[in-house]
């Protein structure tokens, strides 16, 4: 089968079609044949190591210290349709449109075929991969576009327990994680203010923003307006100056906080009202059919910027690094 091969840290270019072993799935697994994938932040900023001191060195540390071994395709969410099943396989059958996320560990969507475990073990945190049927109303290019940021999104917004008719401002609005954080918010009853860049913002509008703030011309922490909730995905904010937006009792997320970001919160959450909240995510398959309910009943959508071939992979990681994409890149494997 092909595969986009990840032969080691570097640019794009690292990023090569070969030829490779197709797998056979497991007595628990299914094997997919893959539609679309997509390239996200997380993807460049893991085939460059382009990531803080603590996250860099636990990547070589599980990967490899020179050269990539343990993972050497990348890909975190899919859409396809089984061509197989194991043995023990009961949730799913040959022919079945499915999305998933395969999770960190695993990896390996960017490929014509992937093995999933059916669903996760129960209580293993290093396995969590999750798989769905598709949404009804989805093509499998808006599908595989799902299951990461929509996870993270609701991952995000469930803990900071938004409730109606709250302020909610989400910096870095426009990507994967943001384009569903907003829609999640809105679903849940929030007043919903979206920091972005100026060409991400009437798509903002479009997906349901009430307010949106661009942060070439304005600091949403300099402005005077307090939030009960601030989720930073690219976490490019003043610290500080989140912490002062926050209204007593409010709430900041940080995505991807750096080890300052990690103490500092803690120490601020038990001197104060305020509550400062990271640390990974563990979904699960319930989150995903979760997702799948709003998606059917057309409550959040995919928002697509560009769609890119299998064999153009490399080009997809150079236009996310850009960062004007807006919402997700998808990799399109099969027709």
């Amino acid at each position: 089968m092909k595969a986009i091969v990840w032969t080691k840290y570097g640019p794009p270019d690292v990023l090569q079609l070969k030829e490779v072993e197709k797998p056979t799935p497991k007595d628990n697994e299914i094997l997919v044949k893959v539609y679309a994938t997509t390239v996200t932040a997380g993807d460049c900023e893991q085939r460059g190591l382009k990531l803080s001191i603590l996250y860099r060195l636990l990547m070589r540390l599980y990967i490899s210290l020179r050269k990539p071994k343990r993972i050497t395709i990348l890909g975190m969410e899919l859409s396809g349709e089984i061509e197989s099943v194991g043995k023990d396989v009961k949730l799913f059958k040959e022919g079945d449109q499915v999305f998933a996320a395969t999770g960190f560990v695993g990896m390996g969507a960017c490929a014509e075929y992937i093995c999933l475990p059916e669903e996760p073990k129960e209580g293993d945190k290093s396995d969590n991969s999750q798989v769905a049927i598709k949404p009804a109303n989805m093509t499998y290019e808006e599908a595989a576009a799902v299951p990461v940021g929509g996870l993270e999104a609701l991952h995000f917004l469930r803990k900071g327990n938004i409730q109606s008719g709250q302020k909610v401002l989400i910096n870095g609005a426009g990507g994967t994680i943001g384009t569903f954080a907003v829609q999640l918010a809105k679903y849940f009853g929030g007043e919903v203010t979206d920091v972005e860049s100026t060409r991400k913002l009437d798509m903002l509008r479009s997906i349901g923003a009430d307010q949106v703030i661009d942060y070439t011309q304005e600091d949403f922490t300099k402005s005077g307006e307090t939030y009960d909730f601030i989720l930073d995905v690219v976490s490019k904010s003043s610290f500080s100056g989140s912490i002062s937006s926050l209204k007593e009792n409010g709430c900041y997320l940080i995505a991807n906080p750096g080890l300052s970001s990690i103490i500092r919160g803690r120490k601020i959450s038990k001197k104060s009202s305020k509550k400062v909240i990271s640390g990974a995510t563990y979904p699960k398959t319930e989150d995903l059919l979760f997702l799948k309910e709003l998606i059917e009943a057309g409550k959040i959508k995919s928002v697509i910027d560009r769609r890119y071939p299998l064999e153009q992979t490399a080009e997809a990681h150079r236009y996310v690094e850009t960062g004007q994409k807006k919402g997700h890149v998808v990799i399109t494997v099969a027709k």
